[in-house]
């Protein structure tokens, strides 16, 4: 009877389900094939990204399994030891203090360079048009400064007998008298002059950045707030920062990869020095390869490098993640 009605177009048609599932299968592939096509303008990006990277680290992780000196370069022979040189590096207690070193390293200048350039984004919408245009240009000439030239700078600036820095504060006698003070003698000091050359140089570009996400916040949250009453504190703590957490995550992130591995700074300064108190991971490989003319270890510290970076930032990946799934 409904057969009838239905063909006779009285009732409702009854829809007959086919035999195996034919059109699901059929929809699903559609839905496949759209995935894939949306991922289809990468393929080129994927494919340099491949070969210009790709390779190295690949031909980096097979010289780590090698006994490689000079004596097998020239001779180009092949001597595979496994993972000796792994189990060497591992085994030196000067790698785990250089080690810890790079990592401390890497924090304070990331929290540096994120501490300021927040400052200066801030900064930047506080300031008149013509002072903004100011302190823009600063931050792009800063910027656009190769790292071998600001580190030559930096070096004439806190030189001990001709630096400005020594005579500007010998001039304020506020601090004491600077006159032929060494900022090169100790490790620490050291590195301040190269926390500042790096944090001089990042905050620039995290400064726009965090400018660029603080001119998308719609104007009527900070309206409404003003309204409310609430104080510029406030205003920062409840709608800028929560607005900017996903960019300052990536921020982070991209800092971190930077100033880990930092080379040009730290030898073009002191060469690693005083007495290798400033030798970082960078370093540390370039003497055992270019130096020390020990390839195979060298690329071995390079892999416990990129391994040591990840294993760090995985818990910063997650949270990351977590942060861009909540938008």
């Amino acid at each position: 009877m409904v057969e009838g009605q239905a063909e006779a177009g009285i009732g409702p048609a009854v829809a007959t389900p086919r035999r195996n599932g034919a059109p699901a299968r059929g929809r699903s592939a559609v839905r496949t094939a759209r995935r894939l096509l949306i991922y289809l303008p990468l393929l080129p990006s994927l494919f340099a990204f491949i070969v210009l990277l790709g390779y190295p680290v690949l031909l980096a992780v097979l010289i780590s399994l090698q006994k490689m000196g000079l004596r097998e370069l020239v001779q180009r022979t092949t001597v595979w030891i496994g993972l000796q040189n792994y189990a060497a590096i591992l085994a030196d207690p000067t790698f785990w203090a250089v080690a810890v070193r790079t990592l401390a390293f890497t924090a304070v200048n990331v929290g540096l360079t994120m501490l300021v350039g927040t400052v200066v984004a801030l900064l930047l919408g506080a300031l008149g048009r013509w002072l903004r245009l100011a302190l823009s240009i600063s931050l792009v000439l800063a910027w656009a400064t190769p790292a071998l030239t600001a580190s030559v700078i930096f070096q004439w600036l806190f030189d001990s007998k001709f630096g400005v820095v020594n005579w500007a504060l010998t001039s304020i006698g506020i601090f004491g008298d600077f006159t032929n003070h060494s900022w090169f003698a100790t490790g620490l000091s050291t590195f301040g002059v190269i926390s500042l050359l790096i944090v001089w140089q990042a905050v620039p570009f995290v400064a726009f950045s965090l400018r660029a996400g603080i001119l998308s916040i719609p104007t009527e949250q900070y309206e409404a707030a003003r309204v409310d009453g609430a104080s510029d504190r406030a205003i920062f703590r409840r709608i800028t920062l929560p607005s900017l957490l996903p960019l300052i995550l990536i921020l982070t992130f991209l800092s971190a990869i930077w100033d880990f591995k930092v080379f040009t700074q730290i030898w073009t300064v002191r060469q690693g020095g005083p007495a290798g108190e400033t030798v970082t991971l960078a370093i540390y490989a370039y003497l055992k390869g270019i130096t020390g003319a020990q390839y195979g270890l060298a690329s071995a510290v390079a892999v416990v490098m990129v391994v040591l970076l990840a294993f760090v930032l995985i818990p910063y990946i997650r949270t990351m993640l977590r942060t861009q799934d909540d938008l």
